[in-house]
């Protein structure tokens, strides 16, 4: 199933903001940025502009000449944030759009960086001249690098690293020197918002080395220090798309809990900046990366998101159609949570009889829901079945159940996949809706639970069934160990 929100809030949320950009203005007060690149020619160039780390929405082309020369140009002015000018074999020159929207630049596709020449811009000479600065020292760095390499004695390994000392030194200097300089620029936001958070040295344990966890806990608490949630030109650029990244898929327990309240935080941080895009791109962008996420049992912050935000109205969305048919997928998720008790399926036996499920006594229940003619159902039948005769018997069941197709096709399943020691479920009735009930909406759709029917894992491919399950029972075994043992000897682990 494609992911809902991605697909049909998208471009609502495009729309929204596109739509709120400042109307057509006489071209004075437009935009015309006139370049000249040596290394293209007779061509066409693209002036886009980031819509997070991996959008581009086009504003402009220009056709470049025999002689490298270009203009953009247009009577509105720009959306500002993080531009590039896309040139042929996907190179690209990056320009920092703010309210000096008419300037000129010249380059070199050899080395844009070090060739850059802006007039007219004092964001873009900024953006660029700081660039130059550090490329110079990392040279130099190079330089001095081989020549360690070639010499590589002790006299001059020492003389290299004492130099390299004294580049970092010249490189911080430099860098504290430009921000202090030109705060409030564009160009200094982006990149006090790109850097991480300096951790002071740490307090030490009672081993004498440094605590990790102050280190950790400092890193987190000062990820946003520098990150200005009122701007919102940083829509326009991929740092905040990568900041939401880092900081909910690397410094979060990935539990639903855990990613709840930090998703939470970085919605009320975005409030209190009152930028609504930003407020907007937070919710939509987290939202989207956990309905169907990559770590199993966060999709509760999915659940979360649509509930608090898009539900009350907070995340402004105009197609209420688009929002009523995720409020379904949202209401036949939620009752099958990791960590939620499987709703109890009405189904019967070959011989109709009722399959009494809660009675199921078992240390580990596996429900598998399959098509009979689907053919992923079909591949992975043969797997299903080594692990309901490896495993019959010894505290696990499989309880497999047909949805779709007649009687006769899912009993002609079970005769040709051999899946006769699994309980085999069908619903004659035709009364189960399986998407809304079981949220499964692509087959097979497999769900582990533990003895109490509770569900511990949801979507698990088949080859994962086994290593799941003795991962499970390995963590249940080694968080009963250490009670057990103190109760009997006295002795704490």
């Amino acid at each position: 199933m494609k992911n809902l929100l991605l697909t049909a809030l998208f471009g609502l949320l495009l729309t929204s903001f596109l739509g709120a950009q400042p109307s057509p203005t006489p071209t004075a007060s437009g935009f015309k940025i006139t370049g000249r690149v040596q290394g293209i020619r007779d061509t066409t160039c693209v002036l886009a502009h980031y819509f997070g780390a991996g959008q581009y929405i086009p504003k402009d082309t220009a056709r470049v000449d025999g002689s490298g020369n270009l203009v953009f140009e247009g009577p509105s002015h720009l959306p500002e944030g993080l531009y590039i000018a896309v040139t042929p074999k996907n190179r690209y020159i990056e320009f920092l759009m703010t309210d000096d929207q008419n300037f000129s630049f010249e380059t070199d596709t050899a080395n844009v960086i070090k060739n850059m020449k802006v007039t007219g811009s004092k964001e873009n000479e900024l953006f660029y001249g700081y660039q130059q600065q550090l490329s110079k020292l990392y040279d130099e760095a190079q330089a001095l690098n081989l020549e360690k390499k070639t010499r590589n004695d002790a006299t001059t390994a020492a003389v290299v690293s004492q130099k390299m000392g004294e580049l970092q030194k010249q490189a911080q200097t430099y860098r504290n020197q430009f921000l202090n300089d030109n705060q409030g620029t564009f160009a200094v936001k982006i990149l006090k918002a790109s850097a991480e958070p300096e951790v002071p040295p740490a307090p030490k344990v009672a081993n004498g080395r440094p605590d990790s966890a102050w280190v950790f806990n400092y890193f987190k608490s000062h990820f946003w220090d520098d990150f200005d949630f009122a701007d919102e030109r940083f829509v326009r650029t991929p740092i905040l798309q990568r900041k939401i990244d880092r900081y909910l898929k690397e410094l979060t327990v990935q539990s639903p809990d855990s990613l709840i309240k930090e998703a939470d935080f970085m919605v009320r941080k975005a409030q209190a900046g009152k930028s609504k895009e930003i407020l907007s791109y937070i919710i939509w962008y987290t939202t989207s990366q956990y309905e169907q996420p990559k770590v199993m049992g966060t999709d509760g912050l999915f659940v979360h998101m649509f509930e608090k935000y898009y539900a009350t109205g907070i995340m402004p969305v105009s197609d209420s159609s688009t929002i009523r048919n995720i409020g379904e997928r949202v209401k036949s998720l939620k009752p099958t949570l990791v960590g939620k008790v499987l709703p109890t399926p009405a189904v019967s036996d070959t011989l109709r009889r009722a399959i009494p499920f809660q009675n199921i006594k078992a240390d580990y229940t596996v429900v598998y829901f399959y098509d009979p003619h689907c053919g992923h159902c079909r591949e992975s039948a043969p797997k299903l079945q080594k692990f309901v005769d490896t495993y019959k018997g010894k505290g696990v069941e499989v309880v497999a159940i047909a949805i779709d197709q007649t009687p006769e096709e899912w009993k002609k399943f079970i005769r040709e996949f051999k899946l006769g020691k699994a309980i085999n479920g069908y619903d004659y009735s035709y009364r189960t809706d399986y998407r809304r009930q079981y949220d499964v909406w692509t087959t097979p759709t497999i769900y582990m639970l533990d003895k109490n029917k509770k569900i511990i894992a949801r979507k698990l491919p088949v080859e994962q069934i086994e290593d799941f399950m003795l991962f499970h029972k390995r963590q249940q075994e080694t968080v009963k160990k250490p009670v057990t043992a103190s109760v009997k000897t006295g002795v704490k682990k």
